[in-house]
């Protein structure tokens, strides 16, 4: 484990002491961890985090499951208890974990601007550049990894501000225009979204890139004013403040000055998850977001919450899932973002998601230096 790790311990228990984990069905994610396999195979292995564990410690597991297709959850169960040990992530400052979750929204899109469709979804620029230690600029904090390259020189990109008053205009970077700002805004927060075009077309975006800037979240900033009660906090509720208040909507929204940039998506299956940072399709409800700075991708967890209880049916959230996704609001040893699906309703799910957690990482039985 890195220096860089040092604010969590991990600590080894049981899977019999794991509340829930017996109640638990995970065997949807067989078809996540093949998807996976072929990723780091064929493609590129994921970064590794740095808790230090890395794709090669997953491999095993991974081609353990290639042709494992489990016919009852006490068999998929059996599956992980085989091949991983569980442990569970405890932070030094003695919080608990803490979990939000997000969604793919559906927005009404037009491939041509007009008086109703006026906002866009942008392309990554030619002029943002990643950036890492050797040409990040020493007046930028190395929180940025992203940079504009400008006559031989890298400065910081132009913010959400900018953007939305005009600097991409002319550069042909539109995929398409949608009717609100605010729509255009919740896509940039949740990373992805089913496009639907007047013709009865289905499209999708995934995240490409961002211009680089600290993800600032305008809850906390309503919070701070006094504008919406911190326990009454909530997607639903950010956007009905928004709607009330139209004059102020820049101003709020501007407060957050990072922007993301898409790409095409494939549509192959428009009922498959989107396909975010791991290369694969999201799952509903077993798919998390972690921090890629400390976790690596394709890593199962066990996430407990037990006041999360409307995703559910009422009972406590208690899941196995995959990390196959991040974001920039995603930061820290214990912090996930659970993937609730596709459309309203899994908006509906996901905006209200605002829980304590606790995490258990499941480390394959190759990652011998854990012991």
């Amino acid at each position: 484990m890195s220096d860089h790790a040092s604010d969590f311990v991990l600590q080894a228990i049981g899977f019999d002491t794991l509340e829930g984990w017996k109640d638990d069905d995970p065997s949807g994610l067989f078809e996540v961890m093949r998807s996976c396999r072929r990723q780091i195979t064929d493609v590129k292995p994921y970064r590794t985090g740095s808790l230090g564990l890395s794709s090669e410690d997953l491999l095993p597991l991974l081609a353990a499951a290639e042709d494992f297709t489990p016919s009852s959850p006490a068999l998929a169960r059996a599956f992980f208890e085989t091949h991983c040990r569980p442990f569970l992530i405890r932070r030094r400052d003695g919080n608990s974990g803490f979990v939000t979750a997000f969604y793919e929204p559906d927005i009404d899109v037009a491939e041509r601007p007009d008086e109703i469709f006026r906002f866009p979804f942008y392309r990554r620029p030619d002029d943002l550049i990643d950036l890492d230690d050797a040409n990040r600029p020493a007046e930028l904090d190395k929180a940025y990894v992203f940079g504009r390259l400008h006559d031989d020189r890298v400065a910081a990109y132009p913010d959400r501000r900018a953007i939305d008053q005009g600097f991409l205009e002319g550069r042909g970077l539109e995929i398409a225009w949608a009717k609100s700002k605010v729509d255009v805004f919740f896509v940039h927060v949740q990373g992805a979204a089913r496009l639907r075009y007047e013709d009865g077309r289905i499209g999708r975006i995934t995240y490409a890139a961002k211009a680089g800037h600290a993800f600032s979240a305008i809850g906390k900033l309503l919070i701070e004013r006094g504008e919406i009660d911190r326990a009454e906090i909530s997607m639903q509720a950010i956007r009905a403040w928004l709607a009330r208040n139209p004059e102020r909507v820049d101003e709020v929204l501007w407060h957050n000055r990072s922007y993301i940039f898409f790409r095409d998506a494939p549509v192959a299956d428009p009922q498959a998850g989107p396909i975010a940072a791991a290369k694969v399709p999201l799952l509903a409800g077993r798919a998390l977001a972690v921090d890629r700075m400390i976790h690596t991708f394709g890593f199962p967890f066990f996430i407990r919450a037990e006041s999360l209880t409307h995703l559910d049916q009422g009972r406590p959230f208690r899941r196995l899932m995959l990390a196959l996704d991040t974001g920039s609001a995603i930061i820290g040893p214990a912090r996930g973002d659970i993937f609730t699906g596709s459309g309203d309703m899994a908006g509906e799910s996901a905006g209200t998601v605002r829980n304590e957690a606790d995490f258990t990482i499941l480390i394959p039985n190759a990652a011998g230096r854990f012991d």
